[in-house]
């Protein structure tokens, strides 16, 4: 062969080769471009769960605190009526009249009896025991159902508020 034939030659296996190692590097970038935006995207995600997480983490402290001061206080009520009827009996509490107007059947207490004035007197220190712990249960059904929202709110509030992002909007096409 002559030697501008293998020059040729050459020439032409030394841009054959060229042409395969700059195709060859361009697809691994092109696959290293697409793999640093999906281990970008899924660093995002974890992120994201991770702060998900610490919401939830901190949602449920917030309910067991609740639940926790609401089986407290159930606890606590039940020396309620006790504690009312002895009050009423000792006279450090007096109940107002409209217990004994609840009955119409009922005669007056100047006809009645000593016997029945004694018997209504310790009904009406039972029934104002039982009546108070009723009304405190309801009362502590209704602070931990406020709780509860208060809490809920709270954690949906600060999710959703956009004023770090505004903030951050302006704050960034100020400069």
């Amino acid at each position: 062969m002559n030697r501008i034939a293998i020059y040729l030659l050459v020439f032409v296996a030394w841009s054959a080769g060229m042409f395969g190692a700059g195709w060859a590097w361009r697809g691994d970038r092109a696959e290293t471009g697409e793999a640093l935006q999906q281990a970008s995207t899924s660093a995002g995600q974890v992120q994201q769960l991770t702060e998900t997480r610490a919401v939830e983490r901190s949602q449920a402290e917030a309910l067991a605190t609740i639940g926790a001061k609401h089986e407290e206080d159930r606890t606590a009520a039940t020396a309620v009526p006790a504690a009312v009827a002895a009050g009423v009996r000792d006279g450090s509490l007096q109940l107002r009249d409209d217990l004994a107007t609840c009955n119409t059947a009922r005669l007056s207490e100047a006809a009645a009896g000593a016997v029945e004035r004694d018997q209504a007197a310790q009904l009406r220190a039972e029934v104002a025991g039982a009546l108070v712990q009723i009304g405190r249960d309801a009362d502590d059904h209704v602070r931990a159902c406020q709780a509860v929202i208060a809490t809920d709110r709270a954690a949906f509030l600060s999710a959703t508020s956009p004023l770090p992002a505004r903030a951050a909007a302006v704050d960034g096409g100020d400069q």
